[in-house]
């Protein structure tokens, strides 16, 4: 369900969220054009919204898949020791790994969920050896492979841009 009560965000923050997640690049002028305001206005919303913390960046959105790296795994993670420290120091560890796409908290009878992205099998089970089960704190994982990505979207899908 698409949500449109984004606290304090007007039509136009949300037409220009949600032009900017489909198109990064798109110029300022061509942003206020399709929006219904004048560059300036258009320009000083878009500071606004960097300056507030809500656009965070601008990327390149890469294929995996051309680049060699179509093995995905998701593995679930449970620590031994699942204090603040101990959730800090696994934290920061994982924030070290290349391969490790996504790491989420998880309210569940483990305590992470890692998406792991290589380019093979035998890639992934060289990291899940050596990178992955000697992070801090790790008392055992398991490892659900993906077969196909069905959908991967960023916020773009989330957010009602268009009234």
């Amino acid at each position: 369900m698409i949500r449109k009560d984004f606290p304090g965000l007007d039509r136009f923050d949300r037409a220009i969220l949600a032009i900017l997640a489909e198109d990064g690049r798109i110029s300022v002028a061509d942003l206020a054009r399709r929006i219904g305001l004048s560059k300036s206005p258009a320009q000083a919303r878009l500071k606004r919204l960097e300056a507030d913390g809500i656009i965070t960046g601008y990327r390149a959105m890469l294929d995996p898949i051309r680049l060699g790296l179509d093995h995905v795994a998701f593995v679930e993670v449970r620590l031994t020791d699942t204090r603040e420290k101990a959730l800090a120091d696994f934290n920061a560890a994982v924030r070290k790994v290349p391969e490790i796409e996504q790491a989420h908290m998880i309210a569940s009878n483990f305590d992470y969920l890692l998406k792991v992205r290589t380019g093979s099998m035998s890639e992934y089970r060289a990291v899940l050896a050596e990178k992955v089960s000697s992070l801090p704190h790790v008392a055992s994982t398991s490892t659900f492979v993906a077969m196909e990505a069905v959908k991967e979207t960023g916020l773009a899908d989330a957010i009602d841009g268009v009234g």
